[in-house]
């Protein structure tokens, strides 16, 4: 009798190949599967040779190859492909088989898929997984939502291929239904494009104020991977620093300073402002990398725009240290904003988030790992109901702590001509959140008098509104679009 495997795989580009390798060496036959057959031969001829792997020519052929019920995962470009795919499948299946999608899908579009799969008679399952291509091989961080009903089929498979932590944990868990997993993995990349953003502010720092040189980075940055920053961003960053070129100078000083994205920073950035949420950091991020895309713009701007010549006089050891206080600031800012994101949706769609499962699930593996996590774990599990990070009395009191140096890294940056969007925008989002007065009520005048929008009082209850003729020459007609 034929082997049946036990998953298949659409699509053997760098994160499908390393995945079902993965999945392979914890003792899981898969069928694999590619748009372009000859890649199929040649994974079965090279990395797969020999190992227990079932190459497909068809997609009527993958799935003639599964044990029942059928999961057939796709590892495709988000968008159409995945819709194009889907519908290839369904034809094959029968009712309780599994369709499921691996690769950065909208959120969105997992909702609307889960919904027509199980129309059908099927189940979807819409997973993040994070962690790049050494991750899809050595362990990821999986993030799966969709038909709930799925999770006892695909657990073993998920758990077993996921990075562990904690002497075995793995990262991965159900996240909860329709487009769960996938916003949880999009939220997970806005925090990277954050992450990311204030470690590139800190290196100009360094660079064009401290004018130190990429060794003398790097020996910072390893010595920050010891401490507080202790993270995977931090480590390979301390990496590059190091690595020279051929000629033996630094590689990271011949990378042209423009910065690419596959969009879902963009993303989480769009899903704050439909649901009402500051999530200024992660914006400030996005926003900074379509600046650096304007390469040409810059370069002529450069030429024809004056302002201070970086010039730092004061204590460099002690600036280095503020560095180091204002990206830990800004990280807990930065995480702060994404789970009130996370909040919001799961009040908007329904969906039962367990926040400290998820700080383990990027415990390991993904691309945001950092001793960090844990603390965010510990925050959750004393208190699942915690309405915002820097409410717990851990993260207040480190980002009591951070302040000082981190404003004065700000200030240093800014009195030098130095962009630091998002260490800036974080502080500030900092000092509102503190603030029981912000100037709102001047703005919300304003709104009334050219709108008729109306306001609040401080001296009624809350939810009664307002309006003031203030010309004196407008009527009593108000608008009813106020939304506090």
């Amino acid at each position: 009798m034929t082997k049946l495997a036990d998953i298949g795989l659409i699509g053997l580009a760098v994160m499908g190949e390393n995945l079902v390798l993965n999945m392979e060496s914890k003792g899981f036959t898969v069928a694999v599967s590619n748009r372009t057959v000859e890649k199929v031969d040649k994974f079965i001829g090279g990395r797969g040779f020999q190992k227990n792997f079932i190459g497909t020519r068809s997609i009527e052929e993958l799935i003639a190859s599964l044990k029942r019920p059928r999961k057939v995962m796709l590892l495709v470009k988000a968008g159409q492909a995945v819709d194009d795919f889907i519908e290839l499948i369904i034809p094959h299946l029968e009712p309780g088989d599994i369709i499921i999608d691996g690769g950065n899908s909208y959120f969105v579009d997992t909702i609307r898929r889960t919904k027509y799969v199980e129309s059908k008679g099927f189940l979807y399952v819409g997973t993040g997984v994070s962690g790049g291509e050494i991750g899809a091989l050595m362990g990821p961080s999986m993030m799966p939502g969709g038909s709930e009903k799925a999770w006892p089929f695909v657990k073993d498979i998920f758990q077993s291929i996921a990075a562990k932590v904690d002497g075995g944990v793995p990262c991965c868990d159900w996240v909860g239904s329709d487009g769960a997993g996938h916003f949880v993995k999009m939220v997970h990349n806005g925090i990277e494009y954050g992450d990311m953003q204030i470690i590139g502010e800190a290196y100009q720092v360094m660079k064009d104020l401290l004018y130190m040189s990429p060794d003398e980075m790097h020996e910072v940055f390893k010595k920050w991977n010891t401490e507080e920053l202790d993270s995977y961003l931090i480590e390979i960053t301390a990496d590059i620093l190091a690595y020279k070129d051929e000629d033996g100078k630094p590689m990271v000083d011949k990378i042209l300073d423009t910065a690419g994205q596959k969009g879902t920073g963009k993303w989480t950035g769009s899903a704050a402002l439909e649901m009402g949420v500051p999530l200024t950091l992660i914006g400030e991020s996005v926003f900074a990398r379509f600046l650096s895309a304007q390469k040409e713009l810059r370069t002529q701007a450069a030429k024809v725009i004056s302002g201070p010549k970086p010039k730092f006089e004061g204590d460099k050891a002690q600036l280095i240290d503020d560095l180091k206080m204002a990206l830990y600031g800004a990280k807990i800012i930065s995480y702060a904003q994404g789970y009130n994101l996370l909040m919001a949706a799961a009040k908007d769609y329904n969906w039962q988030l367990n926040y400290g499962d998820i700080a383990l699930m990027w415990r390991g593996g993904c691309i945001i790992r950092s001793a960090f996590l844990a603390d965010i774990n510990k925050a959750f599990d004393n208190n699942p109901a915690l309405p915002n990070l820097l409410l717990d009395d851990f993260f207040k009191q480190k980002i009591e702590a951070a302040q000082a140096g981190w404003r004065r890294v700000c200030a240093a940056a800014l009195s030098n001509g130095i962009p630091v969007p998002a260490l800036t925008s974080a502080l500030c989002y900092l000092d509102g959140f503190r603030s029981e007065w912000l100037p709102a009520n001047l703005l919300q005048a304003q709104r009334d008098y050219f709108g008729a929008h109306t306001y609040e009082r401080i001296d009624k209850p809350r939810g009664q509104f307002f309006h003031t003729n203030w010309t004196g020459e407008g009527g009593d007609t108000v608008s009813t679009a106020y939304n506090s």
